[in-house]
């Protein structure tokens, strides 16, 4: 047994997923995946001679909430995905793709969702994980304020919600900087952009914009997630 399975790898994994009319391709993956994902996810990682002793997961579905109102997003608490993986397919399972209006979305918005978890503190290894999967640009933060369903203890500015990534929690932020990572499938878009470009620990996969992720490999996402945890 090597050393770095003495190690318990308690992972957090929030998807951020877009959930708008072209984003079909993507969803019906998940959807076809989210039973097995434990079992691949601890398979691929037990190959890099890490265990993982407790997965949990977490769906933020966005659209927009000037087009979409009280649809515009959908937050769930963490599935321990061991023993909750048929709920957490049943969640996955009710999304749809539909929705959206204009081409850019409230992807910031689902990211300061995702950032505010109930980020697990236990274990000897943490891995605090977000994935942002979305076809599409996204709206400034509070662009869409005007909806009577917009969050009302939203964060206000851009600079904002960069401190609540890179602040740490002993500088008021609200993630761990030994745990945190960032998996951006999006296209090349200026805040996804600006994003990988100056936030810690990010990386950006683009996408081709419109196409609903459907150039994504199951395998390659799967590698990518195993890559950021490990």
């Amino acid at each position: 047994m090597g050393s770095n399975q003495l190690f318990r790898y308690n992972v957090d994994i929030v998807f951020c997923i877009d959930a708008t009319g072209s984003m079909a391709p993507i969803l019906d993956l998940v959807k076809e995946k989210a039973l097995s994902f434990y079992k691949d996810l601890s398979s691929e990682m037990g190959q890099k001679g890490k265990n993982i002793s407790q997965l949990r997961a977490k769906i933020v579905a966005f659209r927009d909430y000037v087009a979409d109102g009280e649809n515009a997003m959908l937050v769930t608490d963490f599935f321990d995905l061991e023993t909750d993986s048929k709920r957490f397919k049943n969640v996955i399972n009710s999304l749809h793709p539909v929705g959206g209006g204009d081409e850019p979305e409230d992807g910031l918005e689902a990211l300061a969702y995702a950032m505010k978890s109930n980020w697990t503190r236990d274990g000897d290894k943490r891995r605090h994980l977000i994935v942002v999967w979305s076809d599409a640009s996204t709206h400034p933060i509070g662009f869409s304020r005007s909806s009577k369903h917009y969050p009302k203890r939203m964060v206000e500015t851009f600079d904002e919600l960069t401190e609540m990534w890179d602040g740490g929690l002993d500088s008021g932020g609200v993630m761990d900087d030994n745990a945190k990572r960032l998996l951006i499938f999006a296209p090349d878009a200026d805040y996804w952009n600006t994003i990988s470009d100056t936030w810690d620990n990010v990386i950006h996969y683009q996408s081709t914009a419109g196409a609903g992720l459907e150039e994504l490999d199951y395998r390659e996402i799967l590698s990518q997630i195993v890559n950021s945890i490990a």
